[in-house]
């Protein structure tokens, strides 16, 4: 099938057109190693010139993620959940930080995330959660920022930009894998499509524009069409009107 990139082309000259800019953000899940993969992930992070908020599994976090992280500065460690484990019945989406468990269970989780991506990163870590499966109770996000976070990241253009006080929502948009099928890369041009209708409900006023625009990608499933498909987009975006995103890894005035 032959890629057609001219509805994404066409959206972006618009921007142009209207002097719009686009803050673009990259999220990256499920980090627990230093594996093969990771190294491409950061390799092109550094050809882009896109930081990459690299969303690890505290539980599992382990000392060769720590040493690569430490050594390639465009990583930017954020929180995911605590042991990305299922507690939802097997009729319900999966999730670990819904109810599904005692709420102090779950709040105990978080924090300990928190705590121990601190104590493996110190400083370099930014106190953004990231759920699990992109799912959290408002229950949940509403004591968040008594743990320590500033920033909450799930999926889908935001409702609000705070969801409570002294919280942010930063989210992804896009996410190229067709997880309820191949697991391979979702069609070209469905994806080029998508991407084009997402910036456009921002520049015709239906989205947040001040929120950045997130991709989102996960390293360790990636096949080649993944990786090419995801440098293309990312790299037509940063050619257009977009500039690259890096959240704040300490708390600021607008948090």
């Amino acid at each position: 099938m032959t890629v057609d990139w001219r509805p994404l082309d066409t959206e972006l000259t618009a921007w142009k057109a209207e002097e719009l800019t686009l803050p673009v953000w990259w999220r990256d899940d499920d980090a627990v190693s230093a594996t093969p993969q990771l190294k491409t992930l950061s390799k092109l992070s550094v050809a882009l010139g896109l930081p990459v908020h690299l969303a690890i599994i505290p539980r599992d976090a382990d000392a060769t993620l720590v040493e690569h992280v430490t050594a390639h500065k465009t990583l930017i460690p954020v929180v995911h959940g605590w042991a990305h484990h299922n507690h939802a019945p097997p009729d319900e989406k999966k999730s670990e930080f819904r109810l599904h468990r005692p709420q102090k269970e779950i709040l105990s989780d978080a924090q300990s995330g928190l705590e121990r991506l601190k104590s493996l990163f110190g400083d370099r870590l930014c106190p953004m959660f990231v759920p699990p499966w992109n799912r959290i109770a408002p229950d949940v996000v509403r004591e968040l920022p008594g743990l320590g976070y500033c920033i909450l990241s799930t999926a889908t253009p935001r409702a609000t930009s705070c969801p409570v006080p002294g919280l942010e929502q930063i989210n992804t948009h896009l996410d190229p894998i067709d997880w309820r099928g191949t697991r391979g890369l979702i069609s070209k041009n469905t994806l080029i499509i998508q991407t084009a209708g997402l910036l456009r409900d921002r520049r015709e006023g239906r989205a947040d524009n001040a929120e950045p625009f997130g991709v989102l990608t996960h390293h360790l499933v990636h096949d080649q069409d993944i990786w090419t498909f995801t440098e293309e987009l990312l790299r037509r975006l940063l050619d257009g009107p977009g500039h690259a995103w890096a959240a704040p890894t300490k708390p600021t005035g607008g948090f």
